[in-house]
């Protein structure tokens, strides 16, 4: 159905005409300068329809769904993003909405709980274990088990078992096609170093796609290390992972001597999830991709940094990725290009956010 030219036809009239395609690439100088870093561009996936690039695998997999002739969907989400687009998709298309949400989330992502619920969507609460991203999957694919005639299970990362990874990575990768062409047309070269978050993994597989053919572009994925990779609470699945299974695919999984599932840790709800996508685990192997890692405080900097500088308020996620060439920015030729996923927007992080700086003392 993918490739049908009809499916596809509609598919990119919709991202141009209801989501806002192309998004934007943005130079963002004084924040480069603020950090002592070269010259520094961001993808704009904070702008797109909804406020975060899940909107462009959401739309695919609900016109997915129609094609196969499908009247409900149901998904998880984490920090909300995701469940705010299938259900703005939904609405679009004419599709019955569920989404699986934790009920940690709930409360600190409130705002995009009330945005899914205005949407029509029936946000359904998991109240198991952490009651976060995890619980949520859970519930989904148990849910998708017992109604798959009937209906499509709209995952929203680079996760899950095959063909999801594929689905999302190829429905992602309009980020990295864009963001290519335009930072060629911006500087007249491709980046020296992409940098994007990674929680499961689907903003930043739907840009690295674009260039893992190109061997001179430095390309790193940057995981949440919470309160320290050296804590017990963290999601860094790279650096403290080992193999294993979850949700229907292998990969880096935080888990104990028995398999069992660690708890995680993130001020980024969309990072918190124990394992990574599978692809993600793979480039890491064969050492096409770096992974590193930011904390929570240094994201919160990050965060703060870009508003104050620049009159864009990032995701908490992307946050993550600001963080980290914040940190390296010094060490980078001063000539070099970097080019960022800006992910999402961060006004649906604004309420959690005075609860955690109240904590923080700041």
């Amino acid at each position: 159905t993918c490739s049908d030219p009809t499916f596809a036809a509609e598919l990119n009239a919709t991202l141009r005409h209801y989501a806002g395609r192309e998004t934007a690439l943005t130079e963002v100088p004084r924040f480069a300068k603020a950090i002592g870093g070269p010259r520094i561009f961001l993808k704009r996936e904070d702008l797109l329809h909804t406020g975060a690039h899940k909107l462009n695998n959401a739309l695919g997999q609900c016109l997915l769904a129609k094609f196969m002739g499908k009247e409900r969907v149901i998904a998880e989400t984490g920090a909300g993003q995701h469940g705010v687009a299938t259900a703005a998709a939904c609405a679009r298309l004419g599709l019955q909405c569920d989404v699986h949400m934790g009920a940690v989330d709930m409360q600190r992502q409130r705002p995009n709980v009330q945005r899914m619920e205005l949407l029509g969507a029936n946000v359904i609460p998991a109240t198991q274990g952490q009651a976060t991203l995890k619980e949520a999957v859970n519930e989904a694919l148990r849910e998708w088990a017992q109604s798959f005639e009937t209906t499509h299970y709209v995952l929203g990362s680079a996760v899950g078992p095959a063909p999801f990874p594929d689905i999302v990575r190829d429905f992602q990768s309009v980020i990295g096609q864009e963001a290519r062409r335009q930072i060629l047309d911006a500087t007249g070269t491709l980046p020296d170093l992409v940098v994007a978050c990674v929680g499961g993994g689907s903003n930043a597989i739907g840009m690295f796609a674009a260039f893992l053919d190109d061997v001179d572009v430095k390309i790193v994925g940057v995981e949440a290390a919470g309160q320290g990779i050296d804590s017990a609470k963290h999601a860094a699945r790279m650096q403290g992972g080992s193999p294993g299974v979850l949700h229907g695919f292998k990969s880096m999984l935080l888990q104990d001597a028995h398999g069992q599932v660690l708890p995680t840790h993130s001020i980024s709800a969309g990072l918190d999830y124990p394992a990574v996508g599978p692809e993600h685990a793979a480039l890491a192997a064969s050492g096409r991709v770096e992974y590193s890692y930011a904390t929570d405080n240094e994201a919160l900097d990050a965060f703060k940094l870009l508003s104050r500088t620049e009159g864009i308020i990032p995701a908490l996620e992307s946050s993550h990725a600001l963080a980290y060439v914040a940190r390296v920015a010094a060490s980078l030729d001063p000539d070099s290009v970097v080019l960022v996923n800006l992910s999402g927007r961060g006004d649906k992080d604004l309420n959690h956010l005075a609860a955690y700086q109240s904590g923080r003392g700041s």
